[in-house]
């Protein structure tokens, strides 16, 4: 081989290597973004995934990687009423961080009904603050008892034990039932997990807005909070936060005033399209 030849052959595999070291960056660099990719709506998997949004046009609502069709077979949104510039406010509670009264102060003040999806250790550990929730109207929804990833239950006996667990410790601490409304833990479901659920005359709800609120070790500035908050908010929005958010304690109250000021109006999960 010629020394052109050579020296050809080592510009084209230096090349190709910065081309993969690059593909590389890009992909880690995604990796922390708040929810996965999806490409299309597709059929809901039979096997274990995790729920994904994308947001091909801000504004408008994003494409999930099931299609609301194909879910509301199953009982299951991740969309409210597309039609009206509503907002469905949820929060996932997995145990109190100092911040559940704070947010429900915010709530109360702009008079906006939300649902708060509970595990077994919230119950438990702050019973008042989940009293609370229930007496000032909002939707407290099932979480699970332990949060384990539900899309591996195969038994309908264990799938059952995980929500009754809870829903009976919610009875013993407020008096009241617990709403049929559930979130699977970490937003992993499968078509089998979604047919548990209905069969035990649940509601699944995903969501069709987040953001990484949930790490509290490293917390998102009001700034960064407002950029993915305000731009992707839609019509029929349900939107997921976390209690154990300072940052979402700390700006619900205005952040509910901008999305007042863009016409929007909040609605409860019991007035979600084709509720009974």
């Amino acid at each position: 081989m010629s020394s052109a030849n050579k020296k050809s052959l080592l510009v084209f595999s230096l090349l190709t290597a910065a081309l993969l070291a690059a593909a590389v960056i890009l992909t880690l660099w995604g990796s922390g973004a708040e929810t996965a990719p999806a490409s299309a709506p597709a059929i809901i998997p039979a096997s274990a995934s995790d729920w994904g949004l994308s947001f091909p046009t801000e504004g408008q609502p994003p494409v999930g990687n099931a299609s609301p069709e194909d879910l509301a077979k199953y009982d299951t949104y991740y969309l409210g009423d597309t039609s009206q510039k509503v907002i469905y406010l949820t929060f996932d509670c997995g145990y109190e961080n100092g911040y559940t009264e704070q947010i429900l102060n915010a709530l109360k003040k702009h008079n906006a009904p939300a649902a708060f999806f509970v595990v077994g250790h919230m119950v438990e550990s702050a019973p008042d603050i989940v009293r609370r929730m229930a007496a000032e109207g909002h939707v407290v929804g099932n979480h699970t008892f332990h949060h384990p990833d539900m899309s591996s239950i195969s038994r309908q006996e264990d799938f059952r034990m995980e929500l009754d667990s809870l829903a009976d410790l919610y009875q013993q601490t407020t008096g009241q039932p617990l709403s049929h409304f559930y979130r699977p833990p970490q937003g992993k479901y499968s078509e089998e997990n979604l047919k548990q659920a209905q069969a035990l005359g649940y509601k699944t709800v995903f969501w069709s807005l987040a953001y990484v609120d949930w790490n509290t070790d490293s917390q998102p500035t009001a700034e960064q909070a407002y950029a993915k908050l305000l731009p992707r908010i839609h019509d029929g929005a349900i939107v997921l936060l976390h209690s154990t958010s300072r940052t979402n304690a700390e700006i619900l109250d205005d952040l509910l005033t901008r999305w007042e000021g863009m016409g929007y109006t909040f609605k409860s999960l019991k007035e979600l399209p084709g509720i009974t």
